[in-house]
């Protein structure tokens, strides 16, 4: 028994942490490394009928910038984007529309639908550098592109997303520390940031 108190002991100095190594990191690694594997990691889901408000805590305390939107057979039918609910025009329009209150707005009216999103078939993805997906995507002004796959009985579903954030981060942009690279937050921003870089 006392063999395994010694298997730990306090720290005696204030150790560092490991953080992600960006040596080596460039636009032209693949554009895979990128993904958020829904088959790795669960996606932040969220139904249509859930009030605006508390979509907005469930973003603001996890520190999600999307949530899918799912109907009770899990199909995605539209993503709700942190800007869609910080900036409130959308929920100033669903309050006009419906004549409800604030408190009454729910996901579903704010929303971006399913055939309004932007997707790529996860083997177009796997062809692709990371500088070929944002130049392919310099005009998008959406922060995240959906990317989907077929199932063995070749349904379409989603496999995961791409963050334009993520790629700013990646490639150490977002630590710069510039304000136009705060304000950097489609596609097509990140895409302008880094033609200045390795693009």
């Amino acid at each position: 028994m006392n063999q395994l108190h010694t298997l730990y002991k306090p720290l005696k100095t204030a150790p560092l942490l490991v953080t992600p190594a960006r040596d080596g990191f460039n636009t032209s690694n693949p554009a895979l490394e990128m993904l958020t594997d829904f088959s790795r990691v669960p996606p932040r889901t969220i139904q249509a009928h859930v009030g605006i408000n508390e979509a907005h805590l469930m973003m603001r305390h996890g520190g999600f910038r999307l949530l899918l939107v799912t109907d009770e057979q899990q199909h995605c039918i539209g993503v709700l984007a942190a800007r869609e609910v910080i900036g409130g025009r959308r929920i100033t329009l669903a309050q006009q529309q419906h004549g409800i209150s604030s408190e009454e707005v729910t996901v579903g009216m704010v929303m971006t639908p399913w055939q309004k999103l932007s997707a790529m078939p996860l083997e177009q993805l796997a062809s692709l550098t990371i500088g070929d997906l944002l130049l392919s995507l310099e005009s998008m002004t959406d922060q995240h592109l959906l990317v989907t796959e077929r199932d063995p009985q070749g349904g379409l579903r989603i496999r995961g997303l791409v963050s334009a954030a993520d790629i700013r981060r990646a490639v150490g942009l977002a630590e710069k520390g510039a304000p136009e690279i705060a304000l950097a937050n489609s596609f097509a921003d990140t895409c302008r940031m880094m033609m200045g870089h390795d693009l």
